[in-house]
């Protein structure tokens, strides 16, 4: 996001206290969306502000600069901290949750207000960009939420449409924000559904990029987007066609696995042995989208066979019921299952 040069004060001048020789702080925005977080035409900063007549709160790009006495200065940044950490977890600020802020912070220890929590907090798995609250939706999706905070490896195999990589993607991110994780790792077989890479223009990453488009969108939902290119910029956040995990150990860190039925036998003992001692990891798949060549055994259907009585291994099974896509997707699902019969 373009950041704006131009210098906005906001303060108000007591005509029997004078605002020189005052002390000063500097609050830098980093990996924030800037129009989110300061609103339109800064009213945040407005907000916050209007409150502390005595001081003086200017904001310039992805800097806030207060100046006032040393009390009022740590209460706004303690309301500043606190505004920035609320961004972080539900993904906006609401004019709402700044006058709570400002109304508990003569009332909290310093760097330690509780923030705004939603009554259904418990069942968010995360709040994402523009007011998104991502869920689960069915009572499936919802039995893969509890197996993955209880066990370290998750299969979650359903049909299409019935939020395997969505729901296995936020409870990955959950884990991120939440500080569970050091880092991300989301890959998937590049296998051809009827088609050929080689004749996809553009290199091996412009030709690998549509296999993992599905996972782009539904990380665009969760991370603002400063913050995501942040993360994968920096590698917080690892998004690459499953040959690239071979050879590597994965530690502190959620991995993920689409598509896992386009998996041959060897790709997936790769991958299940990818895992470090502080990793957990779900995999995701569609028993009845198998694009592998010659009839080829899928590493998905073999590896819930030989692993279905290990324990700590969790398998979740979805079904046309969790399809949460348009309503003729369920119908067509049940459809070809009948036909398939």
């Amino acid at each position: 996001m373009r950041c704006r040069s131009k210098e906005n004060a906001y303060f108000s001048e007591s005509p029997t206290k004078s605002i020189y020789h005052l002390v000063e702080k500097v609050i830098t925005l980093d990996n924030v969306s800037l129009i989110d977080f300061l609103g339109v035409e800064n009213l945040t900063i407005k907000e916050v502000a209007a409150a502390f007549p005595m001081s003086k709160i200017i904001s310039r790009g992805n800097e806030i600069r207060i100046k006032g006495t040393t009390p009022e200065i740590s209460r706004i940044s303690d309301i500043l901290d606190s505004l920035i950490e609320h961004y972080q977890k539900y993904g906006k600020i609401t004019q709402e949750n700044v006058q709570t802020y400002i109304s508990h912070s003569g009332q909290s220890v310093a760097g330690n207000m509780a923030p705004p929590t939603p009554p259904d907090d418990d069942e968010v798995l995360v709040y994402g960009n523009r007011g998104v609250v991502v869920r689960a939706k069915t009572d499936n999706q919802k039995r893969l939420v509890e197996a993955a905070e209880k066990h370290d490896l998750v299969f979650a195999v359903g049909p299409a449409g019935t939020g395997k990589t969505y729901t296995a993607v936020a409870i990955a991110v959950r884990a991120l924000k939440n500080k569970e994780v050091k880092k991300i790792i989301i890959t998937r077989p590049a296998v051809e559904a009827g088609e050929n890479l080689g004749f996809l223009p553009g290199d091996l990453k412009e030709k690998i990029d549509p296999y993992l488009r599905p996972i782009y969108d539904a990380l665009d939902d969760m991370i603002p987007a400063e913050k995501l290119k942040f993360y994968t910029e920096n590698r917080i956040i690892e998004i690459a066609p499953l040959a690239y995990m071979r050879g590597r150990t994965l530690n502190n860190a959620f991995i993920l696995l689409d598509e896992a039925q386009n998996t041959t036998s060897m790709q997936m003992k790769m991958f299940l042995t990818r895992m470090g001692p502080t990793s957990k990891a779900i995999i995701t798949g569609d028993r009845s989208q198998i694009d592998l060549p010659n009839r080829q055994k899928s590493g998905l259907v073999e590896s819930v066979d030989i692993l279905k009585n290990i324990k700590g291994i969790a398998f979740v099974e979805l079904d046309g019921r969790d399809v949460v896509r348009h309503r003729l997707v369920r119908e067509i699902i049940n459809a070809y299952d009948k036909a398939g019969q």
